[in-house]
């Protein structure tokens, strides 16, 4: 498969792997006061953090999917250790287990693919997108852009659920927001081992979406 298709591909929302139903967060935020005019900020912090760490896991998930004999489990260990909220955990392998199921029917027997099983029945999404970015041949940059991209996305996406804003003006949020991506991108990539995988936390949305998983009522899983 072409890898510009590839991308396009993995980056358009109506991909069926469930991640409409997660909000990056933004949901549990607003819950707890984040005013519409804060959101861009809420982005930025976001894809300098848990954005930035998803996205090395991915490269080096792909790095791992490229070598025989495939090796996945090591960087979804790293994974885990950085999520110290539980409910994190549970959406990633909620959209993991969504993305496994799209990439098994598609492209069954790569050897990237037949390793995730290893992983358990929630695989972690960053570490099941490395898995189908080297089956479908993204190189790494490709691959990291996509990862972040999809985070910026889903969270202006769930922001026009919850908040009165514009579509023009979510839109905008994501341009003024590509110096940071890109600059994520180039800091994913960088990433050279497991041990090195950043170790960035975002109190605030681990704080928010421990308090969300208890409410009753509500849009997103997180």
């Amino acid at each position: 498969m072409n890898a510009q298709l590839a991308t396009l591909l993995l980056a358009d929302a109506r991909v069926p792997t469930g991640g409409h139903a997660q909000s990056g967060g933004l949901e549990p935020a607003v819950q707890a006061g984040l005013p519409v005019e804060r959101v861009p900020q809420y982005l930025e912090s976001r894809l300098r953090t848990i954005g930035l760490v998803e996205a090395s896991a991915a490269v080096l998930a792909a790095r791992g999917a490229r070598e025989q004999p495939v090796e996945l489990s090591p960087v979804h260990d790293a994974l885990l250790a950085r999520t110290p909220a539980r409910p994190l955990r549970e959406s990633s392998g909620m959209l993991g287990r969504g993305l496994r199921r799209l990439v098994e029917r598609l492209w069954p027997n790569h050897p990237a693919v037949t390793a995730l099983p290893e992983l358990g029945t929630r695989p972690q999404r960053p570490v099941v997108l490395g898995a189908l970015g080297a089956a479908m041949g993204l190189d790494d940059t490709q691959l990291a852009r996509v990862c972040l991209y999809e985070d910026a996305q889903t969270v202006t996406s769930a922001a026009l659920k919850l908040l009165p804003v514009d579509p023009v003006e979510a839109t905008r949020w994501v341009v003024d927001a590509g110096d940071t991506i890109e600059e994520s991108v180039r800091e994913a990539v960088r990433t050279d081992s497991c041990r090195a995988l950043p170790a960035l936390t975002a109190p605030n949305i681990e704080q928010w979406t421990l308090r969300h998983a208890s409410e009753s009522r509500r849009i997103f899983v997180v």
